[in-house]
């Protein structure tokens, strides 16, 4: 099992597991909302098998930082700060549902850092029907202050965030969790379809595609990254 690490980004301190060898292409996991860095535990290990894995925790997730002051942009530039720290130049990106988001902003806003991008569940940014969330009992693993800030942006998104997806450039992979998914799957088909050469696979497991079926979530995966490759990603950490 990979051991936590931390590293500070601008005055939050972010904590992520690693996994690979040092001087295997880079590759970044970014997780759901209300998850964090363990939810890749069971894929990160298989994909580090000839590339370098980086699985945060994102702000007011996990063991990083709860700083009380959210917002998906600002989870954007965390992860580009983490990149810079670490010497990651360019970067092969996957994103989780909230953490796919993540992703697309950094891809739109930087497209330079990243040489592929794979999206899971993720549907364009378009203004839905707000559900007021209700906090679980007990203590929590992430900041409640945050989901309720995110749910906001993710309810009503700002404008720039459709309109920067067309600058996307890396090569992209939209992972469908098909009809049994809460996140509608039209709305997927229109996010690759925004996405310059974008490509969709669909696995039918509902929303949580890597934890229901990891062999065929790696499968895929694996795949693409092994394909149409660019400029090989490099780094260290």
């Amino acid at each position: 099992m990979s051991r936590h690490r931390f590293v500070d980004v601008g005055g939050i301190r972010l904590a992520y597991q690693v996994y690979g060898l040092p001087d295997a292409p880079a590759i970044v996991l970014l997780h759901a909302l209300g998850e964090n860095c363990e939810d890749w535990s069971t894929v990160a290990p298989v994909l580090a098998r000839g590339r370098r894995v980086h699985a945060l925790d994102l702000r007011g997730h996990g063991r990083s930082d709860w700083p009380g002051e959210y917002s998906l942009e600002l989870m954007r530039d965390d992860v580009l700060r983490f990149l810079d720290v670490l010497g990651l130049d360019r970067v092969d990106l996957v994103g989780h549902s909230m953490g796919g988001i993540v992703a697309y902003l950094l891809a739109s806003e930087q497209p330079q850092r990243v040489t592929r991008l794979v999206l899971e569940d993720i549907a364009a940014p378009r203004p839905r029907r707000a559900v007021a969330p209700v906090r679980p009992d007990g203590d929590l693993t992430f900041d409640w202050d945050m989901v309720l800030a995110v749910r906001r942006q993710i309810d009503t998104p700002p404008a720039t965030w459709l309109a920067g997806i067309g600058g996307i450039t890396a090569d992209t992979l939209v992972v469908a969790g098909g009809p049994s998914s809460h996140v509608p799957q039209d709305g997927v088909a229109e996010l690759t379809r925004m996405i310059p050469g974008g490509r969709t696979v669909t696995i039918p497991v509902g929303h949580l595609v890597h934890d229901a079926a990891p062999e065929a979530f790696i499968e895929t995966v694996s795949d693409f990254l092994e394909t149409e490759q660019n400029t090989s990603p490099d780094g260290r950490s």
